[in-house]
């Protein structure tokens, strides 16, 4: 469903098929910019972005797909085809609520993307880009992310390994006071900052693209600061637990990182292996892998997938609502001009009347009241058939109303009669209405 001015077209580069570096790349300097940059371009009405770790997306009301695409090259001119997920009208509303509702995340139903999702709300429309189509359809998600949370268990427990490895390490050791090492800035290792930052009070992180690793670091609410790579071997000394979450080919730490190191508990949730097995036969070392995090995932994402079943139907029905919400709006457009077309001729014929005799005060209000109710009474059933040719998609006869019902009907600076009259006989014109159409009009039906 489209409306009167135009389409929703949407882009999307997501961590599913995306790169970080990639990610990086179709992100503008920020989603402020990015919604204004789009705005200045003169086929779009409308605009809204969503810059996250995760994800870049645009959104962009035009008057079609083409304008929308080529105006959205804003993010995809720098990365690969293959990243760019592009969408219609339709499906940039559905993929809205489901980002919203958590089911477009890594970790499913996690909170941080609803806040996420607010702020760029409110970003766009302090520079102007949310107009009436996407404050319907972005204020839409945003209920639909309240209602999965509110409603369902798709927030509920551990999901990720990211969280586990942090239930894990608290469960054995205690976390307060201490210092924490997370390896590899990629999504795992940014969860993992964001978990271990709510227990410990110091958190390092290592990479090895330092800039990627700092970027992890003001992402966190406590003390936290990058190292490179090559020196993680003295970042283990400082450290009373580590995560490993590195993309690495190769492992990353040797038996040799952790001979000096002191008590530490290390988890490994890197694939392949960052940390060699030998380092756990170390007596102050305690490693553990994917195999032990397995048991402390298993029930919550079980949980977790139950509950997206339910919060998909909630995107269903939501997303239908939608829609109808659009097609009314679109109905009522046409309606209030119709009202508009026979309010100019109830004001014109009550003019008339009022000026060919002489009415009191009271009387002419009885006369104004009684072609309120006339105009009223008339239209109620037009009014019923739009609302119901809207929701069953009849756009023909939404089409035939507007032209129809002309709110310019009666003026007399019109050139052509309208297009209510149009291959109507003059004999067929009713009088009201032939008395407002032009003398020079009535001749050109005639000639017809």
């Amino acid at each position: 469903m489209r409306g009167e001015s135009g389409v929703i077209v949407g882009v999307c580069i997501s961590h599913e098929r995306a790169s970080v570096d990639q990610l990086e790349t179709a992100a503008a300097d920020s989603e402020r910019v990015a919604v204004e940059t789009l705005l200045s371009n003169p086929a779009v009405e409308e605009a809204f972005a969503l810059q996250t770790c995760n994800r870049t997306e645009g959104y962009v009301v035009v008057p079609d797909r083409a304008d929308g695409l080529d105006a959205l090259d804003l993010f995809t001119r720098s990365v690969p085809d293959d990243t760019v997920v592009e969408m219609g009208h339709e499906e940039s509303l559905r993929h809205l609520l489901r980002v919203a509702a958590g089911l477009e995340s890594i970790v499913l139903g996690e909170d941080q993307i609803l806040g996420q999702l607010r702020s760029a709300y409110e970003t766009s429309r302090g520079v102007g880009g949310i107009g009436p189509m996407l404050e319907d359809g972005v204020t839409k998600a945003i209920h639909v992310g309240e209602r999965a949370r509110t409603e369902t268990e798709i927030n509920e427990g551990v999901v990720s390994l990211a969280s586990a490895a942090v239930r894990l390490l608290d469960q054995e050791c205690s976390l307060d006071g201490e210092t924490a090492l997370v390896v590899g800035a990629g999504e795992m290792g940014q969860l993992a900052a964001k978990a271990l930052a709510e227990e410990v009070d110091r958190v390092l992180v290592a990479n090895r693209t330092v800039p990627h690793a700092e970027h992890v670091a003001e992402s966190v609410d406590v003390d936290a600061s990058a190292v490179a790579l090559d020196a993680v071997d003295a970042a283990v000394s400082e450290a009373r637990v580590v995560v490993s979450a590195t993309g690495s080919g190769d492992q990353v730490f040797g038996v040799s990182s952790f001979e000096d190191a002191g008590e530490v508990s290390v988890v490994d949730i890197a694939q392949p292996r960052d940390v060699p097995a030998e380092a756990g036969r170390l007596p102050s070392v305690t490693v553990y892998d994917l195999d032990t995090l397995e048991s402390v995932t298993a029930e919550t994402r079980s949980q977790r997938r139950r509950a997206a079943e339910a919060v998909e139907r909630i995107v269903d029905e939501e997303f239908e609502h939608l829609l109808v919400q659009y097609k009314r709006k679109r109905a009522d457009e046409v309606i209030s001009t119709m009202y508009e077309s026979a309010e100019q001729v109830k004001a014109s014929e009550v003019n008339r009347a009022l000026s060919s005799a002489e009415f009191d005060d009271e009387q002419a209000e009885v006369v104004e009241s009684m072609a309120d109710a006339i105009v009223s009474q008339i239209l109620a059933a037009p009014t019923r058939s739009l609302r119901d040719a809207a929701e069953d998609d009849d756009w023909s006869t939404i089409h035939t109303a507007l032209q129809l019902f002309d709110p310019d009907f009666g003026s007399l600076d019109q050139t052509e009669p309208p297009a209510f009259v149009e291959g109507m006989a003059v004999e067929d014109i009713p009088d009201g209405m032939r008395e407002e159409i032009p003398n020079a009009m009535l001749d050109q039906l005639s000639d017809d």
